[in-house]
């Protein structure tokens, strides 16, 4: 299908606006303001949603902004609930709303106006069913490094004709400067990062937000449907941990506690997602989604909650010598990711779900769950093979993955960041999975790679099935090694799918009978139009015990 931005435009606003009054108390002095971030919505409820927006004046206006709301049955309908609300400046202008009162299950459309009358974008959520579901649609996404690439997914998720709403795992933002990752393609893109320069302070993680949703694709996507979202790492660091960061140095960049309270500062505040709980520490931002009684969604936080150091940074190539000494530290049994406090606060939500008869618990998770040891690629594509593998790599990377193969022979996994590094942690996860007597559906992102994986526990027994999705535009291990997905797959008993090839997301379809995962890619994150296609799809019953098999 090829794809162009006629259809996208629509979804910005181009259309018909609702009908929403100039803000109330508006004075003279009061500048022009613009939408220039467009609008979204998050964090649906059966009665409403947080809506968000924007107001974007002069850089030398320092005043609060009064803007109105205002939520329709129909684009351009009349509305049935309407509000006011400032953009505070000292929330960057931005402005978020908690809506309440809507009926459930429905399809809702909803604008903002400044104060004299100027009209935002107008954006669409559906709010959560209650009772009898009959299917359930979910975009999975993750992964959108500016700098590398066109928003292109965004497009594609944005034109789709149903989605209930758009799960993101998180990478959002990059904190990266414009010699770092994605430099060469942000170059020839004209998508260098904005500040130029690493993020540190609370307005460098402001600017690099309005950055991503100046974004015409990201903005038809977040006007598209409600997004659930929780970070991972990069939104603050690469390789995020409770105490620090691999891209975090005290002695240059100061305090991790400072740096991280600026990050989530600008994430609550850029972010359509609800403010945290006065009881709960800002770090904690789990929580749980009920469609009906057909499944329940608990999103966890594995970054700054409880996650111990990883045994080494993710992508890092150990010499042979240091390899004893992580696997030591990998097994060591007390190392967290969920913490003990959020495990048992799952495993509530989970027990209640299966308690209630709902066919579906759905974990929203950052990082791959599987077990994925690395390929032995010298074994699996034999001697000729994998010389004339070697061969085709730039020089510099050539005794690189001679040395990942030697820590793969010996026991590292394919990544430290992800669940492998934590296997006890895991283990207690899949125990958490028994008692409360189900066989959830994990989604995962963070890797830059689709993934349709089968969880087992030590014993063996199935204890989950695993939905991976690709970035958006981050690149991945296909980029050095095309078709390495299907080498992880044939050496990985867990893993029944893996493309590390292609860019886009994955569109979970539930229903009471089955789940069904199609990964949607899409041709460039470089050049428009493009063209989509599904790469694999993968069904898994609901009957207890039912694994991922192909559609």
């Amino acid at each position: 299908m090829e794809m162009n931005r006629r259809g996208v435009l629509a979804l910005l606003g181009s259309g018909t606006a609702l009908a929403v009054p100039g803000a109330v108390g508006a004075q003279a002095t009061t500048p022009a303001i613009t939408f220039a971030h467009g609008v979204a919505s998050g964090d649906p409820a059966a009665d409403g949603a947080v809506l968000w927006t924007r107001a974007t004046a002069p850089s030398d206006h320092a005043g609060d902004i009064a803007l109105t709301w205002a939520v329709a049955r129909s684009e351009g309908g009349e509305p049935v609930a309407t509000g006011e609300v400032l953009a505070r400046s000292s929330a960057d202008h931005t402005a978020k709303v908690v809506v309440t009162g809507l009926q459930p299950g429905h399809e809702y459309h909803y604008s903002f106006a400044g104060p004299v009358g100027e009209q935002s974008p107008t954006g669409q959520f559906r709010t959560l069913p209650v009772g009898a579901v009959a299917e359930l649609v979910l975009a999975v996404a993750s992964c959108q490094l500016y700098s590398g690439g066109l928003f292109n997914a965004y497009a594609d998720m944005a034109a789709l004709p149903r989605l209930d709403a758009v799960v993101h795992l998180g990478d959002y933002i990059y904190e990266y400067g414009a010699d770092g990752y994605g430099a060469e393609i942000g170059r020839r893109l004209g998508r260098l990062p904005d500040p130029p320069h690493e993020i540190v302070t609370l307005d460098d993680y402001r600017r690099r937000h309005a950055q991503v949703k100046t974004d015409p694709d990201m903005q038809a996507a977040h006007a598209r449907a409600a997004f659930i979202c929780v970070w991972d790492d990069h939104e603050v660091a690469n390789d995020g941990w409770l105490s620090g960061a691999e891209n975090h140095q005290p002695e240059t960049e100061g305090d991790w506690a400072a740096r991280k309270a600026a990050a989530m500062q600008a994430y609550f505040e850029w972010m359509p997602i609800r403010d945290p709980e006065a009881e709960r520490a800002p770090e904690a931002i789990f929580r749980t989604f009920e469609f009906g009684a057909l499944a329940t969604l608990a999103m966890v936080e594995t970054r700054l909650v409880a996650r111990d150091e990883q045994a080494a940074p993710k992508g890092d190539v150990p010499a042979a010598e240091q390899v004893p000494a992580l696997l030591a530290v990998r097994e060591q049994p007390g190392r967290e990711l969920l913490g003990e406090q959020q495990r048992q606060w799952l495993e509530g939500v989970l027990a209640a779900s299966v308690s209630a008869g709902k066919p579906w618990q759905v974990l929203g998770n950052q990082v791959v769950m599987a077990r994925v040891a690395g390929p032995d690629l010298e074994a699996q594509l034999g001697a000729a093979g994998y010389a004339a593998l070697r061969a085709k790599m730039p020089e510099a990377y050539r005794a690189r993955i001679d040395q990942a193969i030697a820590g793969y022979r010996a026991g590292l996994p394919f990544n430290l960041d992800s669940w492998d590094g934590y296997p006890h942690a895991r283990e207690r996860l899949y125990a958490t999975f028994q008692r409360a007597g189900t066989r959830p559906l994990v989604l995962a992102g963070d890797s830059h790679a689709s993934w349709a994986n089968n969880l087992h526990d030590a014993g063996g027994r199935l204890v989950g099935i695993e939905v991976g999705s690709t970035a958006i535009t981050s690149p991945s291990y296909g980029s050095l090694l095309p078709g390495i997905g299907r080498l992880l797959a044939a050496a990985n008993e867990e893993v029944l799918f893996c493309d590390q090839d292609t860019k886009g997301y994955a569109l979970v379809t539930l229903t009471p009978e089955q789940a069904r995962a199609d990964y949607i890619a899409v041709s460039s994150v470089l050049t428009k139009p493009f063209e989509r296609r599904v790469t694999g799809s993968f069904i898994a019953s609901a009957e207890p015990g039912a694994p991922f098999v192909p559609a």
